[in-house]
């Protein structure tokens, strides 16, 4: 064979079908990339059923009827009764001892074994600092000074009244005498602190009464020197008392609609109805003052008074206020609407103007987004100031002229944004509740904008 045949071998074009996939996939990937970088990006907000959490717990100040019990005499006061419980009219509250004898004899007993507390005695106080602990806020360390004198108290009702069962003892050595007995002028609740709001009128409440850093209380002591016309303490002789709270104007109005409201003392966990009165407060503000029947014996000795309103929660639509927006609309007459074009949806007729000065009339397809007394709200892509439209049927025409605004916000479900009117029924400072299932409005697990500023009417949403 000679030279001449021989020829060149060529390699076979080979296709590599796992190549051409993987420079497809990345050219996808390389465009998607380039879109995503480049289009504005829209983030979506599942609508749903849900209720507002708002705050309705205040710090009120009581206000009950007091009555202040001054001295006759001059000496040491000893205290009988226990405070904060009741005793009956002309009960034994206190004594006054003019010559500190009584003092004495009480340490001498007490040294003997005589005034020795019973088991009774030491549960009960056991008890009270057991309810103490659990309830005792270091914000208000006050409060540990309020129950320091009230254990110290009740101690002393058990030693005196040991005391007082004695009261042969005490005759047989001459002290019976030297005792001035205070009784109580009526049946009541025993207070043994004043504090200057016993005789305060609730149409004078201002924000002064709430300033704590002033709050003054003076606690009665057990065996301190009084002298006459002094306070030995104070008496609440009825349940009916009032907790006065400082509450904004529209929240205030709210209340006042309820007329009376359930109310949960923080104290005790008690839950309670107080009928509601709204006070003008002598320094612009408004207040709120809750009166009530019972469960005044809780909180004799609190003046300061932590309680939450438990009101009615409004229920709906819950969206987040970035996504709500206010539109201008066209007012259009509802008579003026119609039906017409392919699809037969919602249309006007215009009237439109020739260069030669005729006159023609022409479909234009409208959106609607609310009624409301007999007026459609229309938006303002398609129609303008001072475009006339005709009534179907009929010779009569409307200007359009008026204009109105809605609050709503922008639906994604189509992918494009679709302003929806919305009705807030109730609003915090993150979220609205909305009514649902309203016309031309949103239902549960709609997609809105969740900023209702980054997008505009029928603007397309890029994922």
């Amino acid at each position: 064979m000679g030279q001449d045949n021989i020829r060149a071998y060529r390699k076979p074009l080979n296709i590599n079908i796992g190549i051409i996939c993987f420079l497809v996939i990345m050219v996808y990937i390389v465009i998607c990339s380039f879109m995503y970088f480049t289009s504005k990006h829209v983030v979506g907000y599942e609508v749903k059923a849900g209720s507002l959490s708002i705050s309705n717990v205040y710090e009120g100040i009581a206000l009950r009827d007091e009555i202040i019990v001054t001295s006759d005499y001059s000496g040491y006061v000893n205290y009988y009764a226990r405070e904060g419980e009741k005793v009956g009219s002309g009960g034994v509250v206190c004594s006054v001892d003019e010559t500190g004898q009584l003092q004495d004899l009480m340490n001498k007993e007490a040294t003997d074994g005589i005034a020795v507390l019973s088991d009774s005695d030491i549960s009960e106080i056991r008890n009270d600092i057991v309810d103490f602990s659990t309830s005792f806020d270091s914000r208000n360390f006050q409060s540990a000074y309020d129950f320091k004198y009230a254990i110290e108290g009740s101690v002393m009702k058990f030693s005196n009244n040991n005391l007082l069962q004695n009261l042969e003892s005490l005759e047989n050595t001459g002290s019976a005498g030297l005792i001035n007995f205070c009784r109580s002028p009526e049946s009541g609740i025993v207070i043994y602190s004043v504090d200057g709001y016993e005789d305060r009128d609730a149409s004078d409440v201002n924000e002064d009464w709430f300033k704590k850093d002033s709050y003054d209380k003076t606690q009665l002591i057990n065996n301190e020197l009084v002298s006459a016309g002094d306070i030995l303490y104070k008496l609440s002789d009825n349940e009916n008392w009032s907790i006065i709270i400082p509450v904004e104007r529209k929240r205030a109005e709210e209340l006042l609609a309820e007329e009376y409201v359930k109310v949960r003392f923080l104290k005790n966990r008690n839950e309670s109805w107080g009928r509601v009165q709204l006070l003008e407060g002598t320094d612009g503000n408004t207040y709120v003052q809750l009166f009530f029947t019972n469960s005044m014996i809780s909180f004799a000795t609190d003046r300061f008074i932590d309680v939450e309103l438990i009101t009615d929660v409004e229920s709906g639509l819950k969206v987040p206020n970035s996504s709500i927006i206010t539109k201008e609309f066209f007012l259009i007459p509802e008579d003026y609407v119609t039906k017409g074009g392919n699809n037969n949806s919602d249309v006007v007729l215009r009237e439109v103007y020739a260069e030669d000065g005729s006159t023609s009339v022409e479909t234009v397809p409208i959106t609607i987004y609310s009624l409301n007394n007999g007026e459609y709200y229309i938006d303002d892509d398609v129609l303008r100031i001072g475009d006339r439209i005709l009534k179907p049927d009929s010779l009569s025409d409307y200007t359009i002229s008026k204009v109105a605004e809605l609050t709503g916000v922008y639906n994604i479900n189509k992918g494009y944004a679709d302003f929806k009117q919305i009705q807030v029924l109730n609003q915090n400072d993150e979220y609205s509740i909305i009514k649902s299932n309203t016309d031309y409005g949103l239902v549960a697990y709609d997609y809105i904008a969740l900023d209702a500023n980054s997008v505009e009417t029928d603007e397309f949403i890029y994922d």
